[in-house]
């Protein structure tokens, strides 16, 4: 078996806790959507960094310019930073992921003020942690951003590749298929939102998660201690998502008893 299948094969509990996670069922009406919108969007942001932290670890991205050490898998995230980046909104203008979702957020009256503030607080990637730990917000989203942060300030090309690979690309698609599925809210009254997650579900699904695995495999080659490292990121991302989402669906629950 090829060694990143046999990562997807040992995270396949870590996966199906997320698939089938409580959350999905506790969103059940706009209210619901406006409070994990505004909890998410950190996953939204903090995933551009990693994104761009790929980029600068595998591509020239400094002058002068000289050539990379691998063009494959410099295409690879080019590639994916083009679709990321530079996506098209509904109406074909272009748009990075993180601003369809703010503009999503803005359709259905979520507050992004906690994102803005945070964006603000950070200066540069030396402060970013402790940005973060200042900030108001839940322990759920500051472990999950956390590792984020540390994998970037690491500075391990593979490593970054498996929690963009096995807690994103691959992942993103079935989760934001169940949250389209198990909410029965009328999708008419916010197709910006609904745009994002069909794009993701359709560029991660197709495009994206099969470039991200072919820049793993790039990436680990043949040493066996990479790919035991890979691994043990894909587990620790995907527990940091299962944080994430307990701690939404804790606060879904406990909102839903005062209504």
């Amino acid at each position: 078996m090829p060694a990143i299948d046999r990562i997807f094969e040992q995270t396949k509990p870590l996966q199906a806790q997320l698939t089938g996670h409580r959350l999905y069922q506790q969103l059940k009406d706009i209210d619901d959507i406006r409070l994990f919108m505004e909890r998410h969007v950190f996953a939204v942001w903090d995933f551009m960094s990693l994104l761009k932290a790929l980029q600068n670890e595998l591509t020239c991205t400094t002058l002068p310019w000289k050539p990379v050490r691998n063009a494959r898998t410099a295409r690879f995230i080019n590639e994916i930073v083009l679709g990321e980046e530079t996506d098209v909104d509904r109406n074909g203008v272009p748009a990075s992921h993180y601003e369809l979702y703010l503009e999503a957020m803005d359709e259905v009256g979520a507050d992004n003020q906690k994102i803005q503030q945070l964006l603000d607080d950070i200066n540069d990637l030396d402060n970013a942690r402790e940005a973060l730990q200042a900030a108001d917000l839940g322990e759920g989203i500051k472990r999950f951003v956390d590792y984020t942060f540390e994998l970037i300030k690491e500075g391990k090309a593979h490593k970054i590749a498996a929690a963009f690979t096995f807690g994103r690309e691959s992942l993103i698609p079935e989760l934001f298929i169940e949250i389209l599925n198990q909410s029965p809210e009328d999708k008419s009254r916010f197709p910006r939102l609904v745009y994002y997650l069909e794009r993701h579900i359709e560029v991660d699904g197709d495009e994206h998660g099969p470039l991200s695995e072919a820049m793993v495999t790039e990436l680990c080659g043949t040493d066996e201690t990479k790919w035991a490292e890979a691994q043990a990121v894909a587990e620790e991302a995907l527990r940091r998502r299962i944080g994430l989402w307990d701690e939404i669906a804790d606060t879904l629950e406990t909102v839903a008893t005062v209504r």
